[in-house]
């Protein structure tokens, strides 16, 4: 009898879990619908009052913003009511909120009038048929991002050197007697230096610290700043960052492929700048012509498991899972087929997960699946809803070359 009952409250308990979830994915869309409705109304607004500044301040107290904040969601309104319709139909149709839109707009930020409306058009007509794990901000902006360097690709690398000249490091004060300290500075700078912290943090785990991960990491920032003694000393390759680029782009033959590991597309004049740098160090890296998916390192080890490790997670470049974009170099070999039930430790059975996906695979509840060779995961969740999406090629197909350089 309390087998029985312990079953039908599962049971009870999974589909209320599931009704709630929906009502909130019908409440996002009902936010981004609003969201729609009300850049619509800003931008009417903004259209016919001359007096802006008087426009922000009347409107303060109606959307209960700083002046900063109110100019801000002007601004975005405006925009894409005159340069994205194709988000702003997004928008409306429950997709897309404020803040995802704000990032595609921040990728075509810097562009003509025609540019940005071309990217928004290709963009709409990729959403049009796209998965849901497409429509999260992260994943949106580099969409956005591809399509911006394909449309643009010399006036990408003259913006991003627009926005490297205004690098700086930011202080706000918080509650609590915390505050943030913020660096914005290249994205390779950024990528390498959060590699060292993880590393040195990581060590410091290892050597038997009860501090969690955050803490370490905020640590160990503040002391390498501090010029203090961390403690441990992180592998030589902590710093490592991964950038891909087809071997005709790293000759100046053509500007397109580039990719950096956790965060996208690149333009290829800033990905040449980072190769020719002398800390960096060239890797070839053999792939299929066909598929665009890596097949060698075109070298040999004495240890054959560090050499498929390295090909899984230059193939991979993230964490599997459609909604995670830890890079590889941070992530766990896995078996998808567990090596416990016969699978091969090899690159075809080998796939890149962050250490929390890794952990929620073999949850009994969640169902994931990963097709190496084909790039694409199928994730369930325990309430049955399924998402899949498909990792692009380190080399895509409208790059001639048979072959691609790892730059780390």
């Amino acid at each position: 009898m309390e087998l029985l009952w312990g079953v039908w409250y599962h049971l009870g308990v999974s589909t209320l879990t599931s009704s709630l979830l929906g009502e909130l994915d019908r409440v996002r869309a009902d936010r981004a619908r609003l969201d729609a409705r009300e850049a619509v109304l800003l931008a009417r607004l903004e259209s016919v009052e001359s007096d802006f500044a008087g426009l922000v301040e009347a409107l303060r107290p109606v959307l209960r913003g700083s002046r900063a904040q109110v100019e801000k969601r002007v601004a975005l309104a405006s925009t894409l009511a005159s340069d994205h319709p194709g988000v702003l139909a997004a928008m409306a149709r429950g997709e897309i909120d404020a803040y995802g839109a704000s990032r595609v707009v921040a990728v075509t930020s810097g562009m003509s009038a025609a540019q940005v409306r071309q990217v928004d058009s290709q963009l709409a007509a990729k959403l049009s048929s796209a998965p849901t794990s497409t429509f999260m901000p992260d994943n949106l902006a580099a969409h956005t991002r591809k399509i911006a360097n394909s449309v643009d690709p010399d006036g990408q690398a003259a913006r991003a050197r627009v926005a490297r000249r205004g690098r700086k490091v930011e202080l706000v004060h918080g509650e609590n007697a915390m505050s943030r300290l913020t660096a914005h500075v290249p994205v390779e700078v950024a990528s390498a230096a959060y590699a060292r912290v993880d590393a040195l943090a990581k060590a410091l785990r290892r050597a038997g610290s009860s501090r969690s991960m955050d803490q370490l990491r905020a640590d160990v920032t503040a002391d390498l700043l501090l010029g203090r003694d961390v403690g441990v000393t992180a592998p030589e390759t902590a710093a490592t960052v991964s950038l891909h680029m087809p071997a005709s782009t790293a000759l100046g033959i053509t500007n397109s492929g580039c990719t950096l590991d956790g965060y996208g597309t690149i333009p290829a004049p800033i990905a040449r700048e980072i190769m020719t740098n002398p800390h960096s160090t060239w890797r070839k890296v053999l792939c299929d012509p066909t598929t665009g998916t890596p097949t060698s390192l075109g070298r040999t080890r004495r240890r054959p498991s560090a050499t498929i490790r390295e090909l899984v997670r230059i193939r991979d470049r993230e964490c599997v899972v459609p909604w995670c974009h830890r890079p590889a170099t941070h992530t766990d070999f896995d078996h998808e087929q567990p090596w416990t039930d016969g699978g091969p430790t090899s690159a075809t059975n080998g796939t890149s997960r962050c250490r929390h996906h890794h952990r929620l695979k073999h949850h009994p509840r969640w169902t994931h699946s990963h097709n190496p060779t084909r790039g694409t995961t199928t994730i369930t969740t325990p309430h049955g809803t399924t998402y899949t999406a498909t990792n692009p090629a380190v080399l895509r197909r409208d790059a001639r070359p048979n072959a691609s350089r790892d730059v780390r």
